[in-house]
């Protein structure tokens, strides 16, 4: 006889969830909720926002926030001398520029960033990673790198390949929703 699997909080949430189904709410309407489709999704809601609490304390733990990591991982990312303009970096992160400012401020102060002049535009500058800023990022990387090292661990490695595979196929699907909505709202305008 196969030992039952483990219950997590979601299986718990659903259970509850499945014994109120059918019943009709305030308004008269009886909702018609799939519990595979809120378990898969309530399931990566609950792990994305783990994940992210992880990372953003490792981030703290070294004097970061994750916007200011953010920030260098687009520096460290682009072709050395690693140097972008504020401008890019605030349209690539989606930022407007007095956000985008704080943060180069605070990068800066820190000593993980520098201001450079446009040498072809004296109106214009440059963001330049540092020494201290390639470190920083690179400490962090491997910090969260670990903890998510041990979180995959209770999976096996074709665990692992299986589960990129199916979390593939969602991206993919809502990357091709978000391309129709964008062409549907290109042709509107």
């Amino acid at each position: 006889m196969a030992k039952p699997a483990e219950k997590d909080h979601v299986d718990r949430f659903l259970e509850s969830l499945g014994d109120r189904l059918g019943s009709t709410l305030w308004d008269g309407t009886a909702p018609e909720i799939d519990l595979t489709v809120e378990g898969i999704v309530d399931r990566i809601m609950g792990l994305s926002k783990r994940l992210t609490r992880s990372m953003e304390e490792t981030l703290a733990e070294l004097g970061l926030n994750y916007g200011e990591w953010k920030v260098l991982g687009s520096l460290i990312h682009s072709d050395p001398p690693h140097r972008r303009s504020p401008g890019w970096l605030s349209e690539h992160l989606g930022l407007s520029s007095g956000a985008m400012t704080n943060r180069l401020d605070q990068l800066e102060k820190a000593g993980f960033v520098r201001r450079l002049p446009d040498p072809n535009d004296r109106r214009a500058l440059y963001v330049e990673l540092t020494e201290g800023g390639k470190k920083i990022w690179s400490d962090a990387a491997e910090a969260s790198g670990q903890k998510e090292q041990l979180v995959a661990s209770a999976l096996s490695d074709r665990e692992k390949e299986q589960l990129n595979a199916l979390l593939r196929k969602l991206m993919l699907a809502f990357e091709r929703l978000e391309g129709r909505k964008d062409k549907k709202a290109k042709e509107e305008a």
